[in-house]
């Protein structure tokens, strides 16, 4: 006992000694985190405010005088979006809009399949074969023989490996990002980029940059920053994939990449590159490949293809082409091909025989790329009004030389230039865009779609009357 008293006593002088010997700072330290916790424990967490219950006559005016905020913001009634055109009949070369007979201006029906007479027996005969839906995605009981039979003819087409169908255009490169580009991923995007590739980006979550539009040397300084970074983190770097998306006609401008520079850069830099088609596939290219085939350039060059079957087919939907490696990942992971119902039958056999017809046809894209270009040619010179886009590119855009004050402002002039054609028998739309929602917001302009059915006469005709209308709108 007497041993263990001295051994207490002396712990207690070594505290006291230990406690003389500590620094100034540790003691001022301590001492504070001591008041700290005391005043912790005997402080009250939350102090209940005080308040005097509302009398029920109090409680009813109350509820009275709230006004909830709308769910949405208020829309004017004259809203483009809440007064559409009405078209009755199909819209092929010559359309009834609003019961007005017109030369259609509008519709992306480039190569005149939508109205072709072996395009709309091949439907038919597949509508009687399975009815008119599948009710069901393509791992549910949704994959048709006719389905597997248009995957192999687009990819026979494009000279890939593999191709994958969606029922819905949009959804087709919207899916098609995020199923490889995740969080922490990197994409080069040219900001031009229509809206669906936009939609597909957000949904990948990854850290995207946009370079200015068709300019390389932009994309290359964004390149070397990227590869500056990643030298500062080499592990990092490592599991970071890169991408570079682009249309190859983009729809926002009817110009065209310049899709040998990209190639380069690809192969410099080591970034994969996904090119989106709507536009150009069926039209560019001796066989309507598209822009590969314009510029010859290897197909295997490409990571991705992706295109919709709504313009040049005629059809519904869109695809994705590639080596089978990188198709099969969107059979796991693409969300408009695992969510959704699959394509209907009778809209994948029209789509076969619109490649039939393409593949028989191969002339048929020089018809559309001359009249493109004698439409784009009668376009130049109209006063208040520039063209935008290739000569090739069967969409060009007309925008104003200046604006006129504001965007809602030359919204409308366009517009009037719009009805003033309607009312004279052309046919022509306005681009539309959700302007709070994209990113770089293209200027307001009229469209100008020629597909193959138009008559030299008819391009002529419609240049004239543009042309009219601008001198009585704008000046």
């Amino acid at each position: 006992m007497a041993a263990a008293g001295v051994g207490q006593q002396w712990v207690l002088v070594e505290m006291v000694q230990a406690f003389y010997e500590a620094p100034t700072y540790h003691l001022i330290l301590e001492g504070i985190l001591i008041l700290w916790i005391i005043r912790l424990l005997f402080s009250k967490t939350y102090k209940l405010q005080e308040r005097s219950d509302l009398t029920p006559k109090e409680k009813e005016e109350l509820i009275e005088e709230w006004q909830p905020e709308p769910l949405v913001p208020p829309v004017p009634k004259d809203h483009p979006a809440l007064n559409y055109n009405i078209v009755s009949g199909p819209p092929t070369h010559i359309i009834t809009v609003n019961g007005k007979e017109c030369i259609n201006f509008a519709s992306f029906n480039f190569l005149g399949l939508l109205d072709n007479e072996k395009v709309k027996t091949a439907a038919q005969t597949s509508l009687k074969k399975y009815g008119v839906g599948t009710c069901g995605p393509r791992g549910f009981y949704g994959t048709f023989d006719v389905h597997l039979e248009l995957e192999e003819r687009l990819a026979k087409f494009m000279r890939t490996e593999e191709a994958i169908i969606y029922s819905y255009g949009f959804a087709t490169i919207a899916s098609a990002i995020p199923a490889y580009s995740k969080r922490g991923d990197i994409v080069f995007v040219d900001e031009a980029a229509c809206f669906a590739i936009q939609k597909g980006l957000q949904a990948s979550r990854s850290n995207i940059k946009l370079f200015k539009h068709n300019d390389m040397a932009d994309l290359e300084r964004l390149l070397k920053e990227q590869e500056t970074e990643d030298q500062k983190n080499p592990r990092k770097a490592r599991v970071t994939r890169r991408f570079i998306v682009v249309e190859g006609l983009y729809m926002n401008t009817g110009d065209i990449c310049p899709l040998p520079e990209l190639i380069k850069l690809k192969y410099k830099y080591k970034v994969r590159i996904f090119l989106e088609e709507s536009l150009s596939f069926g039209v560019l290219g001796e066989h309507g490949r598209g822009i590969t085939e314009h510029f010859g350039i290897n197909i295997d060059d490409i990571d991705l293809i992706s295109a919709n079957m709504e313009n040049s087919l005629a059809s519904i939907g869109g695809f994705c082409c590639g080596r089978s490696f990188i198709i099969d990942h969107q059979r796991l992971s693409g969300q408009g091909y695992c969510f959704s119902a699959s394509l209907p039958p009778l809209l994948a056999a029209a789509a076969i025989e619109a490649l039939n017809i393409m593949e028989d046809n191969p002339g048929i894209f020089q018809t559309l790329r001359a009249k493109c270009e004698r439409i784009h040619k009668a376009l130049q010179g109209i006063s208040g009004l520039k063209v935008v886009g290739e000569t090739f590119s069967p969409a060009l855009h007309l925008q104003l030389e200046e604006s006129h004050g504001s965007r809602e402002n030359d919204v409308k002039l366009l517009k009037r230039v719009v009805d003033y054609c309607m009312n004279s028998g052309i046919a022509l739309t306005q681009a539309c865009y959700l302007e709070k929602e994209e990113k770089c917001l293209p200027p307001p302009s009229i469209r100008v779609v020629v597909t193959v059915e138009q008559t030299e006469q008819e391009l002529d005709k419609a240049a004239s009357l543009i042309k009219k209308a601008a001198q009585s709108v704008l000046n």
